[in-house]
């Protein structure tokens, strides 16, 4: 690997470590790096998600105030995230995966706009962040489902999980991205795990993309945290219609 080629990832990392914690949207940046640095698809796919372990642990060690109280939430939620990874990276370890291409535009292009979409106020009395038993089973289910997709193919998935986090409680925005970040980490982790002993990692490429992936996503919550609400939500869901056009062109041009 060239210096060119390291400083690249290292900058794609970044990009991709502040992407993916404010707005879920990591592989826009780190994905089309390493297909320019000459990786093939399916290496550049599962490198991705290997270098992606590092913004979790960023987001994590960032995002410690906004998950001051929310252990039960995460002890709930991660298991299903971690099946959803196991089973979306044997998924894409045994099928192609251009059928399903055609249907992500419009799964990206619906959470975007649930994210645009105001939330109605809470109940008077209603705790922030607190779930009713049927609020809970939807979360778990989701989670699930979201998680196999994003061990399978990955564009995204922190927006359709950001999405469903904000809708299913009244939480803040900062408090929703941290979890999604946190339970994201762990089905990403995982898939990552599986791939390291199953597929074709490039490490030359993970060890650039993983430091800038470290520094992006340590920044990420801090940028959450004092940005303006109204306007990070805005952002985050035009950059997902965007995602989505950009797939849509891709699929069916």
């Amino acid at each position: 690997m060239t210096v060119v080629e390291f400083a690249l990832l290292l900058v794609a990392g970044i990009a991709g470590g502040l992407f993916g914690t404010i707005a879920g949207l990591a592989s826009l940046a780190t994905y089309p790096a390493l297909l320019a640095v000459g990786l093939s698809p399916v290496s550049a796919n599962v490198t991705n998600t290997v270098a992606l372990v590092f913004t979790g642990i960023g987001s994590v060690l960032s995002s410690r105030p906004e998950l001051v109280g929310q252990g039960p939430r995460i002890r709930r939620l991660a298991p299903m995230a971690v099946l959803g990874g196991v089973i979306g990276a044997a998924l894409l370890l045994s099928t192609p995966a251009e059928g399903f291409e055609k249907i992500v535009p419009a799964l990206i292009g619906f959470a975007s706009l649930t994210i645009l979409v105001p939330r109605r106020p809470p109940p008077e009395g209603h705790i922030a962040g607190s779930a009713t038993p049927r609020t809970r089973l939807v979360e778990a289910l989701g989670m699930a489902v979201i998680c196999i997709y994003g061990g399978y193919f990955g564009a995204a998935a922190g927006v359709l999980l950001l999405a469903m986090l904000l809708h299913t409680t009244h939480d803040t925005l900062p408090r929703a991205n941290a979890l999604k970040n946190t339970v994201l980490g762990c089905a990403n982790g995982i898939a990552a795990l599986i791939f390291i002993f199953l597929a074709p990692v490039d490490w030359a490429a993970v060890v650039p993309m993983s430091i800038g992936c470290l520094i992006g996503a340590w920044l990420g919550p801090k940028v959450v945290r004092w940005a303006p609400v109204t306007l990070l939500r805005y952002l985050i869901g035009a950059a997902g219609l965007g995602l989505a056009v950009h797939l849509a062109i891709q699929a069916y041009g």
